[in-house]
């Protein structure tokens, strides 16, 4: 009879609410995962708020010290078939997380490495990284959510070692709830952080040429103050004039956050944001039947489809983005038509179901192939 495979997850999972905390919350929760492998899961972060990443403390240190009690004890307690780890591409992050790597090299298990962020071509120019990702990496498996994202690990893994598994999310509209009315004025929505990175200043700078072209709009902003604070984001609207055009919101979630994806119009993404991978909330639009403008960082490429199901504009080209907010403004049955393709692309690739799906069979793999190289697997 057929034993289960195991399988010791070591991931992120919320609080903060981010993209690689809420694939490993759907890992976590997964019925396709857990039915078909003997899993435990071990919650790998240490910052529990937005402001608290990248910032050391007596807690995090001790939060960290924990995290590697625990997968020892883990390990030593039961023989796991696959490590599945999400690994941090770059800074701190990488640096913590080279002690898990370590651990699980000390207990010869068998790694696989989730990416949900990037950086690793230009931060192994340092003579010290490029050693320690050369270790790292060594006879490892990783993940990555886009084919637009290999050239980053490519000078340390193989193309026949890299598994490419796109971000998946659950369901949460019914079709009926999917009809856009055509209104004025036309309404624009940036959900995310607000990061300058990920667009809000480059986005506030082209509602002001917006209104100077006489085009009816609204432009609603929803997320969490960052770096761009709320007195910076009040200063800047009132600067350009463009406060009766202009509403921001705060962060929302669950059913707030649906509301505003069912009555906007457009949904606006132009990030530079150096981490920026496979955006979860460019799947969130795209089910919710909204046309996208974003940019081609990380694998966005590999999400919306220019011309398609909405438009990729060079990033922080204010220009180019006014262009193309423009023509969707001015024509309603343009975004029908986009959104509409949208929406079915993101029902052929993205749901949950499929990224479970597709998650299962790596790692299904992935533990085959070790199997197949080993002395004590060929041997039975």
């Amino acid at each position: 009879m057929a034993t289960t495979n195991k399988i010791l997850f070591i991931l992120h999972t919320p609080p903060p609410v981010n993209g690689a905390a809420m694939v490993g919350q759907f890992i976590k929760e997964s019925e396709v995962i857990n039915s078909t492998f003997d899993s435990d899961y071990i919650n790998l972060t240490t910052s529990f708020s937005l402001d608290k990443i990248g910032k050391s403390g007596i807690s995090k240190y001790l939060t960290v010290l924990q995290i590697q009690f625990k997968i020892i004890k883990a390990l030593i307690s039961r023989k796991y078939d696959l490590c599945y780890m999400s690994f941090t591409a770059k800074g701190a992050g990488f640096y913590k997380d080279l002690f898990v790597v370590a651990i699980l090299k000390l207990f010869q298990q068998n790694i696989i490495y989730h990416f949900h962020n990037k950086g690793i071509a230009k931060s192994s120019k340092s003579r010290l990284n490029n050693i320690l990702y050369r270790i790292a990496f060594r006879n490892t498996k990783s993940i990555l959510l886009s084919p637009h994202l290999y050239h980053d690990v490519a000078g340390y893994v193989s193309e026949k070692d890299v598994y490419f598994c796109a971000n998946g999310i659950p369901e949460t509209e019914s079709e009926k709830n999917l009809i856009k009315v055509t209104k004025h004025p036309c309404r624009l929505l940036f959900l995310s952080n607000m990061m300058e990175e990920k667009g809000v200043l480059v986005l506030l700078e082209a509602c002001k040429l917006l209104k100077e072209k006489g085009l009816d709009f609204e432009c609603h902003f929803v997320g969490a103050w960052s770096d761009v604070s709320e007195e910076m984001f009040t200063t800047t609207v009132q600067k350009y004039n463009i406060q009766e055009n202009i509403f921001a919101h705060g962060k929302k979630y669950n059913e707030e956050k649906i509301a505003f994806l069912n009555q906007s119009d457009i949904f606006v993404f132009p990030t530079f944001y150096h981490n920026e991978c496979f955006p979860l909330v460019l799947l969130e639009a795209m089910e919710n039947g909204l046309p996208i403008i974003s940019t081609p960082e990380g694998g966005i490429a590999d999400i919306v489809v220019d011309g398609g199901t909405g438009f990729l504009v060079p990033q922080q080209s204010t220009e180019i983005l006014v262009e193309k907010l423009s023509i969707l403004i001015q024509e309603p049955d343009l975004r029908a038509k986009m959104g509409a393709a949208g929406r079915k692309r993101y029902k052929e690739l993205f749901t949950l179901e499929k990224f479970e799906q597709k998650m299962a069979e790596i790692l299904e793999d992935a533990i085959a192939h070790k199997k197949l190289k080993s002395p004590v697997y060929s041997a039975l």
